[in-house]
């Protein structure tokens, strides 16, 4: 497991440069497309998780949506905002090391919160969803979309 340990490298690099342990290597046959690690502690945006990285990179260096072909490692356990981005791209196999269960442990514990609260009915969840219905013209286009 090459590139898992790869993975773990840029994470162990990563902590080193005031981050958390997170990176990944998204490879396509023998080729690595793209690394990336968690950025959190240099942008104020979320969605810079190792994994999401790999794959913006990946998708804009190769001008495609379309990662069917390609496999992820990464040195956790993909938090579901990853691992929704890795079902959208089409990824299909995933290798990590560390499970949410660890990152619990270390003090990173949001992901296993998160993947509870997403089994939950929505009336259940913390967090209101609240479904508006609209009479808008615009709306028309919207359901017959065809992209």
């Amino acid at each position: 497991m090459d590139y898992l340990n790869r993975a773990l490298e840029l994470a162990v690099d990563n902590v080193r440069e005031g981050g958390e342990p997170f990176g990944a290597v998204l490879v396509r046959g023998d080729e690595v497309l793209a690394e990336g690690v968690n950025k959190l502690h240099q942008r104020y945006d979320v969605s810079v998780h190792a994994e999401l990285e790999a794959i913006r990179k990946a998708q804009n260096s190769l001008e495609t949506m379309d990662l069917r072909d390609c496999v992820m490692y990464a040195s956790g356990e993909p938090c579901p905002m990853c691992l929704t981005a890795m079902y959208f791209s089409g990824i299909k196999k995933v290798y990590y090391a560390q499970t949410i269960h660890d990152a619990e442990e270390a003090g990173l514990g949001l992901s296993k919160h998160v993947y509870m609260e997403l089994s939950k009915q929505k009336e259940q969840r913390e967090m209101d969803m609240i479904h508006v219905t609209v009479d808008d013209k615009n709306l028309d286009a919207l359901t017959h979309y065809k992209g």
